[in-house]
């Protein structure tokens, strides 16, 4: 599911992306779960081509070199399809189960293709972010926009939301993870032929633009737990 400067189509039925882990051969020091939605499902994609993977195996390659952030777990909790209201449902057993230390949101695109109140799209956001913090570990927020055609208030109150709860919640921030990508001047090319899931081309350009404001966050140190 994408909104990017190209058309809508209705929301994809929930498909549950298989978790995938890359643990080094040292010891794991961290543990990252990452829950979104059909844009870090691999939908449409051959298996391990998706940003989430390629992610896992920079960070692989990376463990043990110089300025490394250490050995990372990456476990691929998404689905596609789904909602904020469906990633906070859910979020309770996969912090029990995994214990993360590190966590990525990557919601809210299907909210607004449902038409989904924005104050829900907020407070699932808020409410996430809370119980990742509550549970020990960092977050971070994968911002997503709207095209024009949802007319411009709705947009840029839409795209001011991550920020909001950036803020509000504490949390690390991308503003816009698809840009380079919905925002380029030939957008089509990055996207398979439904308009909406970008292509196995575009998920290095997606990962090239999370992995600067990525590599410090999970360097830090371990997030206190929120009160």
């Amino acid at each position: 599911m994408l909104l990017g400067a190209v058309a809508l189509m209705p929301p994809l039925s929930a498909t549950a992306a298989t978790t995938t882990t890359a643990a080094t051969a040292v010891a794991v020091s961290k543990r990252l779960l990452v829950v979104g939605d059909s844009l870090s499902a691999e939908y449409g994609l051959e298996r391990g081509t998706g940003w989430v993977a390629l992610l896992a195996q920079k960070l692989k390659d990376q463990a043990g070199s110089r300025g490394s952030v250490g050995s990372v777990e990456v476990i691929n909790a998404s689905i596609s399809g789904d909602t904020t209201s469906g990633g906070r449902a859910r979020l309770t057993a996969l912090l029990e189960r995994h214990k993360p230390s590190h966590v990525i949101v990557e919601l809210g695109g299907n909210d607004a293709l449902r038409g989904l109140p924005l104050a829900q799209t907020d407070d699932n956001l808020s409410a996430m972010a809370r119980m990742a913090r509550q549970a020990g570990a960092k977050v971070m927020l994968l911002g997503m926009q709207v095209p024009p055609n949802y007319g411009r208030s709705y947009a840029e109150t839409f795209a001011g939301l991550y920020a909001k709860v950036a803020r509000s919640e504490h949390t690390a921030l991308v503003p816009f993870f698809l840009a380079g990508i919905a925002d380029d001047a030939e957008p089509l090319r990055w996207f398979q032929a439904d308009r909406i899931h970008p292509v196995q081309a575009a998920h290095p350009k997606i990962l090239a633009t999370i992995w600067p404001t990525l590599k410090p966050w999970l360097g830090a140190s371990a997030a206190p737990r929120a009160k």
